[in-house]
């Protein structure tokens, strides 16, 4: 091969290798405000909701179980019944106090025209008692003139006229006191068959259960199946089934891990997007960190801080239950020169960028400081409107989208 020819081949492939450098897309260095940013994924919650739960009734009724159920995430009204329970163990009792109830009055009434009865002939023999008693005192009086004999023995009868007379009345009070207590006992028994009826009467009322206020059903899961609450399933009485969420409030929860935990504060501002609704994004401001950390899940040792972000106005199309990332703005950091985050390259634990000059790109070691999603801060090693390569320029374009997708990794990291 001639000095001719390998002059060429040289030209030709520096030609390609400026053309692919020419290709590689820039960016120049920044002065200005870096926002610090957290990002973190929650869940969209109410502030406040009504936790509905199954009725409390007694245990002569038996065990309840679900007939009918309003379906997961239905919009509904209030005073619409959203869940009826099998009815047929309290139809029974019902049934049973109502003719209980009704042989009840009826003994009752019976009592009343016996001892209407029994004091009529008790003061029918009072009467004749007292009469007797007047007799044997004319009697008394006109035996004057008897024998000794007679006299004594008119004035017996006269004594046992006075004593017929007061065993008389002291029946009848007797008589009455009894009464009473008799009516007492049956009034007692009737009573209690109402409280019974009227229990079962509630209870029947209460398996029908209403909304009690307009909002998204949010079925609660039967920890028994570790599926939500469903048509034949037997809830405890006070189980909660259903949360009812207040739309009009709504916030975001997140875990932050406890390392930047520290960072941040309640009133920080944050920016919401729904992974639903990607085009929208929402505004919000912390309102509430735990005190106390809890293990991420069960098998995790990573300590997690629940924090909670209130959304601002009323939120469309967010939804208790939806995904959401949340980026809070930790502070903001005034008069710094800072790069974008595809700018920056590490090699041997040293960050470097590839500065743009007239023969090509050349590396240029740097240091960093703070970043957030989109720019990093360069503390040495740059100047305000330098130009640097947003990849690395001799990379092929396999290699470089390898490149940047670590790269992404890393800073997510």
């Amino acid at each position: 091969m001639n000095k001719k020819t390998i002059l060429f081949l040289c030209l030709t492939l520096a030609a390609c290798k400026s053309r692919e450098i020419r290709e590689v897309q820039t960016a120049l260095v920044k002065r200005g405000t870096l926002t610090e940013e957290l990002i973190e994924e929650g869940t969209v919650k109410a502030v406040k909701s009504i936790a509905i739960t199954a009725p409390v009734i007694s245990y002569r009724y038996g065990s309840l179980k679900i007939t009918s159920i309003v379906e997961d995430g239905k919009e509904v009204e209030k005073g619409d019944t959203i869940i009826v329970f099998d009815p047929s163990e309290i139809k029974k009792a019902i049934i049973d106090a109502e003719q209980k109830l009704v042989v009840a009055n009826a003994e009752l009434e019976k009592l009343v025209a016996t001892q209407q009865s029994d004091i009529s002939d008790l003061e029918s023999d009072l009467e004749i008692a007292r009469l007797s008693l007047e007799i044997e005192k004319i009697n008394n009086e006109q035996s004057e003139f008897e024998s000794e004999i007679r006299k004594k023995e008119i004035k017996l009868k006269l004594d046992n006229a006075e004593v017929a007379l007061e065993r008389a009345e002291e029946q009848i009070e007797n008589r009455k006191k009894i009464h009473v207590e008799e009516l007492f006992q049956k009034n007692l028994n009737i009573k209690q068959l109402k409280a019974v009826l009227d229990d079962a009467s509630n209870s029947m009322k209460n398996l029908f259960v209403v909304s009690p206020a307009h909002g998204i059903v949010i079925l609660e899961k039967n920890w028994m199946t570790m599926q939500k609450w469903q048509k034949g399933d037997q809830p405890y009485s006070g189980s909660k089934l259903i949360e009812l969420p207040d739309l009009n409030e709504m916030m975001a929860e997140v875990n932050i891990n406890e390392v930047d935990i520290s960072k941040i504060l309640p009133g920080m501002k944050a920016m919401i997007t729904a992974d639903a609704y990607s085009d929208t994004s929402y505004t919000g401001e912390v309102t509430k960190i735990a005190n106390l950390a809890q293990n991420k899940d069960s098998k995790s040792k990573i300590k997690i801080f629940p924090v909670e972000i209130r959304i601002d106005g009323i939120p469309e199309n967010l939804l208790p239950g939806l995904t959401v990332s949340c980026k809070i703005r930790i502070s903001e950091i005034n008069d710094v020169i800072y790069v974008p985050l595809e700018a920056l390259f590490k090699d041997d634990g040293k960050e470097f960028v590839y500065l743009a000059a007239s023969s090509g790109f050349q590396r240029r070691d740097v240091r960093i400081g703070a970043s957030n999603t989109d720019f990093v801060i360069i503390t040495e090693g740059l100047k305000e409107n330098e130009e640097i390569a947003l990849s690395d320029p001799f990379l092929n374009k396999e290699e470089k989208t390898k490149n940047n997708v670590k790269k992404k990794e890393i800073s997510m990291r």
